[in-house]
């Protein structure tokens, strides 16, 4: 089995990508260096005593284990992962489309036929070169597929390759394939050839959008629409400035402020399409990009399962096209159900580009990756349709007058009847120095000089040809290959001009019914906790100090959210804030439990208190103020203290204005009861101690009946 190396040009020697600056080049088949955990230099070896072996000489493996890995993280990247700016396809792609064209007749093949004709050049198995036929076909610019290629809104698979067969498209026959303008080179076992990168002549790369993770680095290029890439590679052309924008084959809504024209650290939000049939129903007809019908439905039902969001159910219609009816309760409010559904679900997601294509050096011939932008791989792709264009020309204009000068040759050697001449000549050699000496009185009608392969085809010549011999039509032939090579030459001398054309042609050719799917927008960002519908009931079992959601058998305070925070006070003065939760601890013996406000506690609180130490009874009035959550806080000063008396206010002017005490029968007080003026305590932090009230045992406390009245 022939091992899967890097091609000879294989060099990851760009240190900006994805090594430090400061590491050596990364050769295949020279040793990676050893970097130095949380440094990104490499480390220093230290000196060994004498006599002492080096590591490697006592074990070989370790240097090869270094070299293996550093070839097998330059062949992800340059031979499997990253595409190909020439062309913007991935090696097995590539080879895909090489076999598509080596055996196409017009007609369709079996996929399984194709697949087995990519592995004489792919050194993997048919799984990846069937997945990538299947990629490319759901796609639809450069595979025509017939039969059950599967679905991407549904994410349905295809079929069997023995049931689906394929063919190339006219786009891609006409911008992928030029054999005399194809660089060629050995298949991995040298059997055959195929090429190192086909001669596209259309952005490929942003047109079909590209996916990959090697070792080290991510690519990831959205696809944009044709007849965008036509305008741009137009407009770059005539100097102007243009932008490009993704277009997603799903449709949806995109926010691209934060695009960053495709680069590392840019940040797409795409949104699926709703609308509101009635007020209990809302249909999906677009997909977010990377999304499926099958895996939004299940982050609608997952966030419907969790409280986020109130939902019937769900109905999946869609086929040719998405169509998801999602049905509300009878009191649902629609517009708010749609907020929920960016917030919660996967109606909203967010795609991170990275546009990273492998980058051709012309001077050495090495590739390596490199981080682009959108723009800049357009204008490079363009550079190169408009250099393949001139190439094209200079082989049509090299073969017009090849034309031409045979056809000038055969009529002098016809019309003055050299070949008459040739008759007494007994050998070939005599033959061809006849005609040689013969055609030397019509040089100047020439062109070039006659050579000895003209020669020898003038003496091939048959006789049946001399025969049917038209002057008229030899010279109507002249004419347009004439005319052809003076339109070659005036197409070379402005071949920015003939560029345009090329692509004003395909786009009128190819274009014409494509519409851009997806619109753009900026979205406003959604607060989660604003619009999620207060859809749990909140318990709590006071005496263990526990609280939690839908426990129908305890007691129940209010209806909630999962994004709301349950704030809960001990008897024994201690203070505690969490998440709700199925079941979490706060505190045994609770005797204050609310949700706590998302703006902060705005609470005016009156509590009086026995105090463990001193046995003394303070009264205090404060505010909570911030708090951190699953941190337990005392608004006590000693341990062993207890709350006797705690009031909650919503205002300082609700705040009892005086208490009535009842103190223990067994306190040794001569009054055992009394009333206390809370208007002289003022209003503090929740950690002051308070005022003292009595220095007896407090049996309980309640709001003044006077003050009531």
């Amino acid at each position: 089995m022939a091992k899967n190396k890097p091609t000879k040009n294989s060099k990851l020697d760009q240190p900006d990508l994805f090594f430090h600056a400061s590491a050596p080049k990364l050769t295949p088949g020279r040793a990676s260096p050893d970097f130095s955990a949380g440094s990104p230099t490499p480390k220093v070896p230290p000196k060994r005593p004498e006599g002492q072996k080096v590591q490697d000489e006592a074990t070989p493996l370790a240097q090869h284990y270094r070299n293996w890995f550093l070839d097998y993280a330059s062949y992800v990247i340059l031979d499997r992962a990253v595409p190909h700016l020439d062309d913007g396809l991935k090696p097995v792609q590539r080879r895909v489309l090489h076999t598509l064209w080596d055996i196409d007749d017009g007609r369709f093949h079996k996929a399984a036929n194709i697949v087995g004709a990519t592995m004489k050049l792919h050194p993997h198995g048919d799984a990846s070169i069937g997945a990538a036929l299947v990629g490319i076909a759901q796609r639809g610019w450069l595979v025509e597929p017939q039969g059950n290629f599967g679905n991407l809104l549904t994410g349905d698979k295809a079929a069997a390759p023995r049931y689906i067969e394929a063919r190339l498209t006219p786009f891609a026959r006409e911008v992928l394939f030029n054999p005399k303008t194809t660089m060629w080179q050995a298949s991995y076992d040298g059997r055959t050839k195929e090429p190192v990168t086909l001669p596209a002549k259309f952005p490929i790369t942003l047109l079909e959008g590209a996916d990959g993770i090697a070792v080290g680095l991510a690519t990831k290029i959205l696809p944009h629409n044709f007849n965008d890439l036509c305008r741009a590679a137009i407009k770059h052309l005539q100097k102007k400035t243009f932008s490009i924008y993704p277009d997603f084959l799903t449709g949806s809504i995109a926010d691209l402020s934060e695009y960053s024209d495709g680069k590392r650290g840019g940040k797409v939000k795409v949104r699926a399409k709703i609308e509101q049939r009635s007020k209990c129903l809302l249909v999906i007809t677009e997909l977010p990009y990377g999304t499926t019908t099958e895996s939004l439905i299940e982050s609608i039902l997952s966030a419907n399962a969790k409280g986020k969001i109130k939902i019937k159910h769900v109905d999946d219609n869609t086929a040719d096209k998405v169509e998801i009816f999602v049905h509300l309760p009878a009191n649902a409010e629609p517009e708010k159900a749609i907020q929920q559904l960016y917030a919660f679900t996967n109606c909203q997601m967010q795609v991170f580009p990275a546009a990273c294509v492998i980058v051709r050096n012309e001077k050495n011939g090495e590739d390596k990756p490199q981080f682009l932008g959108v723009r800049e791989i357009l204008r490079r792709s363009v550079e190169a349709t408009r250099e393949l264009l001139n190439r094209e020309l200079e082989i049509k204009l090299g073969e017009l007058e090849q034309q031409w000068h045979w056809d000038s040759l055969e009529r002098i050697f016809i019309e003055e009847r050299i070949y008459r001449n040739i008759e007494k000549s007994e050998t070939w050699e005599s033959m061809l120095e006849e005609i040689r000496t013969s055609l030397k009185l019509f040089t100047k009608q020439l062109r070039r000089e006659v050579t000895d392969e003209d020669i020898v085809r003038l003496a091939e010549i048959r006789i049946k040809r001399i025969s049917a011999y038209s002057r008229f039509q030899t010279n109507e032939v002249m004419k347009k290959v004439e005319k052809g090579i003076k339109e070659t030459k005036a197409n070379l001398k402005n071949i920015t001009g003939y560029t345009i054309v090329w692509f004003e042609m395909l786009q009128e050719k190819y274009g014409k019914s494509v519409k851009r799917k997806t619109s753009y927008d900026e979205f406003e960002q959604i607060d989660a906790p604003t619009v999620i519908s207060a859809s749990q009931r909140l318990y709590v079992n006071r005496g263990d100090g526990f609280t939690g959601l839908n426990w129908r058998q305890h007691e129940f305070v209010q209806e909630c959210t999962i994004f709301d925070s349950v704030l809960t006070v001990m008897r024994n003065g201690s203070l505690k804030v969490s998440k709700v939760a199925d079941k979490v601890f706060m505190g045994r013996d609770i005797i204050h439990i609310s949700i706590w406000p998302k703006k902060g506690d705005q609470n005016f609180y009156t509590m009086i208190y026995q105090d463990g130490k001193t046995g003394k009874a303070f009264a205090k009035k404060f505010q909570i103020g911030g708090l951190s959550r699953n941190k337990l806080y005392t608004l006590v000063k000693n341990e062993n203290s207890k709350i006797v008396y705690l009031d909650v206010a919503k205002s300082e002017k609700e705040m009892p204005k005086s208490l009535h005490l009842s103190l223990n029968n067994n306190s040794g007080a001569r009054a055992r009861k009394l009333n206390f003026d809370m208007t002289a305590v003022p209003v503090s932090a929740r950690t002051a101690k308070g005022l003292t009230v009595t220095k007896w045992a407090v049996k309980e406390v309640k709001p003044n009946v006077l003050e009531l009245k």
